[in-house]
């Protein structure tokens, strides 16, 4: 596969080393097309000697070989690492002033930008704007993660690793598109159930998880519906997607009706949202004030609506259903019967077991989860960045639809060759 690597003036170009590297080991034609700023931080020759190939930074070189557009036109894919504030400012622009820009311009291979940079800078609101333009053309994210940055400055801003940078950028076109004419509904985020006007019951999921199941059904050629909850900031930016319509819930019953509503004629519904099990028997018109009952104050609690059981109730023929459980189970044996339990009272095709506690599973980049089958067995376990959980779950969903009739047309699924926490 032909695959260019820019490389822009950050001191993370050190990292792009280990990506082009990899690519070579892994079989892959190898072009580096640094700018003049990338070389200030790794020269030349270590990208020539890395790569195999001649670099340049030039438009004016080669140019009986339309060298400025060729090297585009004749990709594969497109990694831009590490992809500063300036370069993706200039690529939402559609600049094109040096090699690197007529390149991005010059293809129609999927582009990869990992970005690296200050805290404030990320959080600007004019990278927050260009990152925006570039994911609604289409352009594939990963990072920044936080982490340590140049100095002393700790934050999000950070490169990702090198091999999360190319497992994601191979995933996108090595990856058949084995969800192509589907329809699934994803709901992700935590439900809030208000106290007054100021106060509410609810939790800590982020949104992330499911919002990596949304773009990873997207990517591999789904139709998605997103029905999100609360999530924390900037999680929703991943979910940009042609392929992908938002809808926003902010009650357990504001999820419900959107799910039911979005599900109808979907083939897949995965219930990754952290729903609120409990809400006030009563909402208070106005805040709740000490003043007016000092002391301890009771708050009666009633169940909510179970989202899930209600779609197993009222199953479609050919629908799959994925449920999401987090459980703090003491040992994985107990986790496993508490899943099985659900599962049988869920009614669900899958059940998606993840353990959580006050340090994991909810506010991390990475999870670990278990998936059952319909009939209680272990079909899949995965662990890893939550991109990587969404895909082993969409493989257990394909596995799971074999040889059955998907809703809408009434065809069989087949997963080919493929290997068979909510937030």
């Amino acid at each position: 596969m032909f695959v260019v690597v820019g490389v822009t003036g950050g001191i993370a170009a050190y990292k792009t080393v280990q990506v082009v590297r990899s690519l070579v080991l892994a079989g892959h034609d190898v072009h580096v097309v640094p700018t003049e700023n990338a070389l200030r931080f790794v020269g030349q020759p270590t990208w020539e000697a890395i790569s195999r190939h001649p670099v340049t930074t030039s438009v004016h070189d080669d140019v009986a070989a339309v060298r400025h557009v060729a090297i585009g036109q004749a990709a594969d894919l497109v990694i831009v690492a590490p992809a500063t504030a300036n370069t993706l400012a200039k690529m939402a622009a559609g600049m094109a002033d040096d090699l690197l820009g007529t390149t991005l311009l010059a293809t129609k291979a999927p582009v990869v930008v990992a970005p690296a940079m200050h805290t404030e800078m990320w959080m600007h609101p004019a990278t927050v704007a260009n990152m925006a333009t570039l994911r609604e053309r289409g352009v594939h994210v990963i990072g920044p993660d936080a982490g340590a940055l140049t100095g002393t400055d700790i934050g999000p801003g950070r490169m990702t690793e090198p091999d999360e940078i190319v497992a994601f950028a191979l995933s996108l076109v090595e990856r058949e598109q084995d969800l192509a004419g589907l329809h699934v509904v994803v709901s992700t985020g935590g439900t809030r159930e208000p106290l007054d006007p100021v106060r509410y019951l609810g939790n800590r999921s982020s949104g992330r998880q499911g919002t990596a199941l949304a773009r990873a059904a997207a990517d591999r050629g789904a139709r998605v519906t997103l029905v999100a909850a609360h999530v924390d900031d900037g999680v929703l930016e991943d979910a940009m997607s042609p392929r992908i319509s938002l809808v926003r819930a902010g009650t357990t019953a504001d999820l419900g009706e959107a799910v039911r509503t979005a599900a109808s004629g979907a083939d897949v519904v995965v219930m990754a949202a952290a729903v609120a099990d409990y809400r006030p028997a009563e909402v208070a018109d106005r805040k709740l004030a000490k003043e007016s009952s000092p002391g301890a104050r009771t708050i009666e609690l009633v169940e909510t609506e179970d989202i899930l059981a209600g779609l197993g109730r009222d199953r479609v023929p050919g629908r799959t259903i994925v449920g999401f459980a987090a459980e703090t189970a003491p040992t994985r044996d107990e986790l496993l019967e508490r899943g099985r339990r659900k599962l049988a009272r869920k009614g669900a095709d899958l059940l998606v077991l993840n353990e959580v506690g006050w340090s994991v599973g909810f506010e991390s980049a990475s999870n670990a989860v278990i998936v059952l089958g319909a009939d209680g067995d272990v079909a899949v376990e995965a662990s890893g960045s939550k991109r990587a959980v969404a895909d082993a779950v969409w493989d257990a969903v394909l596995a799971s639809r074999m040889d059955r009739p998907a809703a809408s047309e009434g065809r069989t699924i087949s997963t080919g060759d493929r290997p068979g926490h909510p937030e």
